[in-house]
């Protein structure tokens, strides 16, 4: 079930209190995506951020999805910590109420070169639009079930990197990414762009994991760099955005 954001003017996967399980733009508006051509620190990513959508004309409440770049994965304390921090300016800008955000939003860590701290890789926002063809973003998602005390308790074949065990993870995710799209009413027919995450081959499981079922249709980013929990393997997350754009 989706819940509406009418200051942002998009619906969203009701999730967690970092984030959401994605957003999509209401009627009469679309989801424009905006990456870094470096990552930005946190706090400065959150400044220049705040510029680029007010110069759009559009409030700080249509900032909708976020990517980030953290240094190393967390500990599920490090975590928690590091999500109470981000959702400060959340707060501040109108978006987080102290329990619902609406704000999807996917954050890994590079493997090779990673930032200093936990940075901005990319954001999305609403605005106004003539288009009717939807936009949305779905949130990224590793390996790990919802509910549970901790990540371990939760995560899919914990510490299980053989074949099978790899398999499964990587088709847990994709099952994921499958429903968080039908909560919007689309599939993998509509997505405009796949992201996956992973230091681990996962040729193997390519074709029919993830071709054979559709994800690939636009090919697929391969990013190489860990989920943000110790112990997770394999992230993905998708989206359809017809204007994207590089600062």
């Amino acid at each position: 079930m989706t819940s509406d954001f009418l200051p942002g003017n998009y619906r969203f996967i009701p999730g967690v209190f970092q984030y959401s399980g994605g957003a999509a733009a209401d009627p009469g508006f679309e989801i424009e995506r905006v990456r870094f051509d470096k990552p930005v620190p946190l706090a400065e990513g959150f400044k220049q951020i705040a510029q680029y959508i007010k110069a759009a004309g559009r409030p700080l409440t249509s900032f909708a999805a976020c990517e980030l770049r953290s240094p190393a994965a967390f500990t599920d304390q490090g975590f928690r910590d590091f999500n109470l921090h981000y959702v400060k300016t959340l707060a501040e800008w109108g978006l987080y109420d102290g329990k619902t955000n609406p704000v999807a939003r996917s954050n890994v860590c590079p493997e090779i070169d990673p930032p200093a701290e936990p940075s901005f890789y990319a954001f999305s926002f609403t605005r106004p639009s003539e288009s009717t063809t939807p936009s949305f973003v779905i949130s990224g998602s590793g390996e790990a079930r919802e509910g549970g005390a901790t990540y371990s308790e939760r995560t899919v074949r914990y510490r299980d990197l053989s074949p099978d065990g790899f398999k499964e993870k990587v088709g847990f995710v994709v099952d994921a990414m499958e429903r968080r799209m039908g909560e919007f009413g689309f599939g993998w027919k509509d997505a405009t762009a796949v992201q996956t995450y992973t230091v681990h081959d996962f040729h193997p499981v390519f074709a029919d994991a993830l071709v054979r079922r559709g994800a690939a249709r636009s090919g697929l980013t391969w990013h190489f760099a860990r989920p943000p929990v110790i112990d997770l393997e394999y992230e993905m997350d998708c989206r359809r955005v017809m204007r994207e754009m590089v600062i």
